[in-house]
């Protein structure tokens, strides 16, 4: 229940004095309630939810079957260290995983409590199982927090700027993207320049990519791209890492992203909505080369805490057998729909793009769109007005000009319509 005697405004004020600085925040309200699509605040407004916690909520804000879950868990054990006495809630979790994964190869998980976490220890077991230095990232990538994610990302402001040195033998190269103009021919020749001018292809232990660049700006890999890293990889004895933290468990209407493409990468890297609103990142992929990490090598106290593995458990099981998969990829039709049809309309010229795979839908605006040139401040603009009337948005992109939706799978199709429309006079409103 709200209590009627706190406002956000008091909230804020000691947020402000409590909190350290550096964590930044979007809205103007602080939350006190959730359920699915939809978030009160603790006086009691309601908002429509189309950014899932940073897509960590495709299955919705507390899914009755994972709270069960949870609370079952609750009943048994919550910690002991998976590395001190195993329990079966990891054990199933990294099962299930193993089944999902495609790909023609015995496989094996581990967990873990953050995404940065994932991408850290999949870059330990690539070095360990090649005994190479080099890493291959791509333009406007992102893979975390940590020194090594901020090594292997793009963004400078905020996420890398005064925080220096970062690891080296990091080598960043261009990622394809049309409607900006990267061809993959493009892509090709920095590949030889790199091998004939600074780091042979028996130096690189791997190359860390997303399916769709999250907060690059929702950049979708072609078939091709992909394609030419999975042969690049094979050629060169290098290990392909997937991060599929935000694309992956249904949000591109398939587990994994990369089902999409045909490919199977060596290493997939995996959290957000996995824990169903709780903490817990993973790998999954070769178990050859993470089991060429001796017993010790890797781990962490909370890795695959036990009731983050239950949740996990029940979002999988939601997922299928609520078909949310297909769900997903309706949904995203609808959502991908309305936004082109808002794209052809005069009023919104400042659409110069719109992108999706599955339920990854994206808008980038532009100033015009012949020069396509970004347009940061009306996309802030869009956003603030959006949650003025009820709407939690996200931005995206190197700068800050590409709003992403990441609707819950779960949400029902009226309130993915209601968020659509204000979605559209928020942005009618912002343009005036």
């Amino acid at each position: 229940m709200t209590d009627a005697k706190v406002t956000n405004q008091d909230l804020e004020a000691r947020r402000d004095s409590a909190v350290a600085r550096a964590i930044s925040f979007s809205a103007t309200f602080v939350a006190n309630r959730a359920e699915n699509a939809e978030i009160w605040d603790v006086e009691g407004k309601r908002y429509i939810d189309f950014c899932g916690g940073i897509g960590c909520l495709n299955v919705g804000h507390r899914n009755p079957r994972v709270v069960a879950a949870i609370k079952d868990q609750l009943d048994q054990l919550t910690h002991t260290c998976f590395q001190m006495t195993p329990y079966q809630p990891y054990i199933a979790l990294a099962e299930k995983l193993n089944a999902l994964l495609p790909g023609d190869f015995a496989k094996k998980s581990l967990f873990f409590s953050a995404g940065g976490e994932a991408v850290e220890n999949a870059i330990k077991i690539a070095r360990h199982h090649t005994r190479r230095p080099a890493l291959i990232t791509f333009t406007n990538g992102y893979h975390g927090r940590s020194y090594m994610g901020m090594a292997l990302s793009a963004r400078m402001v905020p996420f890398k700027e005064g925080f220096g040195p970062f690891p080296g033998e990091i080598y960043r190269l261009p990622f394809p993207d049309g409607y900006h103009g990267i061809t993959l021919d493009e892509t090709k020749r920095a590949f030889e320049t790199l091998f004939r001018s600074d780091c042979p292809p028996d130096q690189i232990a791997a190359m860390i990519f997303e399916p769709v660049q999250g907060e690059g700006g929702y950049n979708i890999a072609t078939p091709a791209f992909l394609g030419y890293l999975r042969d690049l990889c094979d050629a060169h004895g290098i290990v392909l890492i997937a991060d599929e933290i935000q694309t992956g468990i249904g949000r591109t209407g398939k587990i994994f992203a990369t089902e999409h493409y045909g490919i199977s990468p060596d290493l997939t890297c995996i959290g957000k909505s996995l824990g169903g609103g709780l903490p817990i990142s993973g790998i999954v992929g070769k178990s050859d080369m993470i089991d060429s990490v001796p017993p010790g090598g890797l781990g962490g106290t909370f890795g695959g805490n036990a009731i983050s593995c239950a949740a996990a458990l029940a979002v999988l099981d939601v997922i299928e057998e609520g078909n949310l998969l297909q769900r997903g990829l309706e949904m995203g039709a609808r959502i991908d729909r309305h936004l082109r049809e808002m794209a052809l309309n005069p009023a919104f010229s400042c659409i110069g793009d719109v992108r999706a795979l599955g339920c990854m839908n994206a808008i980038e605006i532009v100033t015009d769109r012949s020069s396509r040139t970004p347009d940061g401040d009306l996309t802030a603009r869009i956003v603030e007005t959006a949650l003025k009337n009820g709407l939690i948005l996200l931005t995206a992109g190197p700068a800050r000009n590409v709003i992403r939706l990441l609707v819950p799978l779960s949400a029902s199709t009226a309130i993915v319509e209601e968020g659509l429309q204000i979605f559209r006079a928020s942005l009618e409103e912002a343009s005036v």
